[in-house]
C-alpha cells in the first residue's frame, strides 16, 4: 500500500510553496513532468519509518524546474508558476486531496501578497535612498516629511508632557482646565494631520486612504464639532482623556517615520508604534463616543447645527439625530482601522522574524 505524506501548501504570484511533513528524509526524488508533481522519500511519518509519495497535477502550467531542501523536520519544495498570477486553487481537480492542507505560517490572500512584493521594492527604494542619503542627499519628498513629523512630534510631546506635569502638579483639579490650556496646540496638530490624508492619496506615502481619512476626519469631528463649538464640554474630564490618549499614540508614531526618513530603525521604538496602540487606539475611540454621549443632551437644548424645516412643517431636525448615527459609525471604523493596524503589526514583525530565521 502506497503511503501519503501530510503535505502543506501555500503560493505567491510567482511560486508554489510545499512543505512535505517527513523527518529525516532520505532519497528524495522530486520532478515535474507534463504539469505533474511526483514525489518519492523514505522518512519518518505518520505511518512510521516508510516509504512515502504523492503526485500533484497543478492547475496552471509550471516550470520544469523545481527546487528543494531537506531539513531534520520536513522537506521545502518551490514550484516556479509558467506565467505569474494568483490561483483559486492548487490542484486541476476541484476536490483537493485530503493530504494536502493550507500552510498558515506561509499563506496569504492576494492583496496581502501584493503587500509583500511592495515591501521588498520598497526595500529596495530604501537601499537606494541610503546610498543617496551617504552622499548627502535629501529628496524633497524626504525633507518634507522629515519637517512635517518633526513638527507634529514636538506638538504632541508638548502636549503630553504639559498634561502629565499639570497632572502631577494640580492633580484632578488640572483634568476640568485642559481645554483652555491645551486646545490651541491640539487644533494646530489636527489640523496639520489633514495633509496625512493628501499624502496618502497622491502616493507621498504608502498607505490607505480610508483608514488615514477615518482617523482624521474622526478626530477633528470631535475636535472641532464636539469640544470646540459647545462651551459647555470645554470644563468635562472627558476632553482631558480624549487629549491624552491621542498624544500617547502620536508620541511613538512619529519619531518612528523621523527615523524612517533616514532609513533607520530603533527596534524598541518599532515596538512601540506597533504594539502600544493595541489598548490606547480602543480606548480613545472610547473617550471620543462618551464626548458625543454627553454633548447630545447639549445640542437638544441649544438646537446648535439644526437643519430647519419648512413651516408647513413646524420643526426641525435636531443635530443629536446625526449624532446618533456618528456613533454608530465611529465603532464601524474602530473595526475597519483596527484591522488594518493589526494587519499593518503582522506584516511588520512576520517580516522581522523571517530576517532573524
Amino acid at each position: 500500500m502506497t503511503l501519503t505524506p501530510l503535505v502543506y501548501w501555500a503560493q505567491r504570484h510567482e511560486e508554489i510553496y510545499l512543505r512535505v511533513e517527513l523527518t529525516d528524509a532520505q532519497n528524495i526524488d522530486v520532478l515535474v513532468h507534463e504539469n505533474v508533481l511526483k514525489f518519492q522519500a523514505l522518512g519518518r511519518g505518520a505511518k512510521g519509518q516508510h516509504n512515502y509519495e504523492f503526485s500533484l497535477e497543478f492547475l496552471l502550467p509550471v516550470k520544469t524546474e523545481v527546487s528543494h531542501k531537506s531539513t531534520q523536520r520536513q522537506v521545502n519544495i518551490t514550484v516556479r508558476k509558467q506565467q505569474r498570477g494568483w490561483w483559486e486553487r492548487l490542484t486541476v481537480l476541484e476536490r483537493k486531496p485530503v493530504f494536502l492542507v493550507p500552510d498558515f505560517d506561509r499563506w496569504l490572500d492576494e492583496s496581502d501578497a501584493e503587500m509583500e512584493i511592495q515591501e521588498k521594492e520598497d526595500k529596495k527604494n530604501r537601499l537606494k535612498t541610503v546610498r543617496h542619503t551617504e552622499e548627502g542627499f535629501f529628496s524633497l519628498k524626504t525633507s518634507f516629511l522629515l519637517v512635517y513629523n518633526l513638527v507634529q512630534f514636538l506638538g504632541f510631546s508638548w502636549i503630553f508632557v504639559n498634561m502629565t506635569v499639570r497632572l502631577f502638579i494640580f492633580g484632578q483639579d488640572s483634568l476640568y482646565d485642559t481645554f483652555h490650556t491645551i486646545s490651541d496646540v491640539m487644533f494646530f496638530c489636527q489640523t496639520l494631520a489633514s495633509v496625512e490624508v493628501l499624502n496618502a492619496a497622491f502616493g507621498v506615502v504608502r498607505t490607505g486612504v480610508i483608514p488615514t481619512l477615518i482617523q482624521v476626519v474622526g478626530r477633528n469631528f470631535v475636535l472641532f464639532i464636539i469640544f470646540g463649538s459647545l462651551e459647555e464640554m470645554h470644563h468635562r474630564p472627558v476632553v482631558f482623556f480624549v487629549f491624552y490618549l491621542w498624544s500617547a499614540i502620536e508620541i511613538f508614531r512619529y519619531p518612528f517615520y523621523i527615523l524612517g526618513c533616514f532609513n533607520t530603525e530603533w527596534k524598541t521604538l518599532t515596538w512601540l508604534r506597533y504594539s502600544v496602540w493595541i489598548p490606547l487606539y480602543p480606548l480613545g475611540v472610547l473617550a471620543e463616543a462618551v464626548a458625543v454621549v454627553q454633548s447630545i443632551p447639549i445640542f437638544d437644548q441649544t438646537k446648535l447645527y439644526s437643519i430647519p424645516l419648512p413651516k408647513a412643517i413646524g420643526t426641525s431636525i435636531n443635530f443629536s439625530y446625526v449624532l446618533h448615527v456618528y456613533l454608530v459609525l465611529m465603532f464601524l471604523g474602530l473595526f475597519i482601522n483596527f484591522r488594518h493596524l493589526y494587519k499593518q503589526r503582522k506584516r511588520r514583525f512576520r517580516t522581522k522574524k523571517r530576517k532573524a530565521q
